[in-house]
């Protein structure tokens, strides 16, 4: 059986680097970062259940003089979407020869950093491709990412518990837009979901997007057009402007925005909601193992990806071939 006192250097080890894992997860995706900024982190504090109140009618208004009879009929003007909390873990495991074959004080403590650096990595990475996934990957246990959320088809599937096709249910459908797109239609394309996208003041601040469309839509730009966030350049994120929205590239050798796909995103209605007690922590307690001579932690976290509003969500999709 593993060292006990090895356990106790393991522990807290891993210990001091859980405190920044949130931050190295949300630092890893664009979407994650806007959510983090905005304070859109909202932890939960039980249940089987994630709740997202919905606002998707309006009252009435009776324009009168004098003794006018002011009627009131009620109406439901709330509903609330269901999302299932869904939970993920990365088991952290060093062998006790291992431990012997780098048992010097310098060189034990460095085998740790490199087991929990490497689990950092695989939560951030994890994270970042269920966050555009459709909630059906790992026999549906993931998240629902951009891909339910957000659909290419806004007139199926359920979402949050709420069936998009049903009569009635349209406030639920998100917007989206396809066709063929070169570098001469993309901004037109963009405009007219963007305008589908706005209402108001409520405009969306986010657009993520592959390799293929971020290159149409940056070879578009003249020079004096290119604007840029500095905020998400210094975190890492590739960027330029479109209207006052961020659009970020999220392609390339370890990007999961699905091809040919950009997001317009309005990051007020969307939430990363995360139990508070399974927030990228050890779970378990103390794990030696019975029959190995190894010591094992896990990080784990609990949660979902949840919107409050899908009318302001849209997709644009690129029906042309990749040359």
């Amino acid at each position: 059986m593993a060292n006990q006192n090895y356990n106790d250097i393991f522990t807290v080890t891993l210990a001091s680097h859980t405190k920044t894992l949130k931050d190295n997860v949300s630092k890893n995706n664009a979407l994650l970062t806007r959510l983090k900024e905005k304070g859109k982190l909202r932890p939960i504090t039980g249940g089987s259940k994630i709740l997202e109140e919905l606002e998707y009618g309006e009252g009435d208004m009776v324009w009168y003089s004098g003794y006018d009879t002011i009627s009131y009929q009620p109406k439901q003007l709330f509903s609330a979407a269901e999302y299932a909390l869904k939970l993920c873990a990365v088991p952290v495991a060093i062998s006790g020869e291992e431990m012997l074959i780098n048992s010097g004080d310098e060189q034990l403590m460095d085998l740790f950093e490199k087991r929990i650096t490497n689990a950092e990595k695989t939560l951030a990475n994890k994270m970042s491709e269920a966050v555009y996934g459709d909630g059906t990957g790992s026999s549906g246990k993931e998240i629902g990412g951009l891909a339910l959320l957000v659909a290419d088809d806004p007139t199926s599937g359920t979402v949050g518990g709420i069936n998009r096709a049903t009569t009635g249910n349209e406030f639920w459908r998100n917007q989206s837009v396809s066709g063929e797109v070169s570098k001469d239609n993309i901004t037109k394309m963009m405009n007219s979901l963007y305008f589908k996208c706005s209402r108001g003041s409520d405009k969306p601040d986010l657009i993520v997007c592959d390799d293929t469309l971020y290159s149409l839509y940056d070879s578009s730009l003249m020079d004096l057009q290119r604007f840029s966030d500095p905020k998400m350049a210094d975190a890492g994120f590739i960027n330029v402007k479109f209207k006052g929205a961020d659009v970020i590239y999220d392609g390339g050798q370890g990007g999961h925005c699905p091809e040919n796909h950009m997001y317009f995103l309005n990051t007020d209605y969307l939430y990363l909601r995360t139990h508070k007690d399974r927030d990228m922590k050890v779970i378990g307690g103390e794990r030696l193992a019975v029959n190995q001579d190894a010591i094992y932690k896990i990080i784990g976290w609990a949660g979902n990806l949840t919107m409050s509003n899908a009318a302001l969500q849209g997709v644009l999709i690129n029906t042309a071939e990749n040359e």
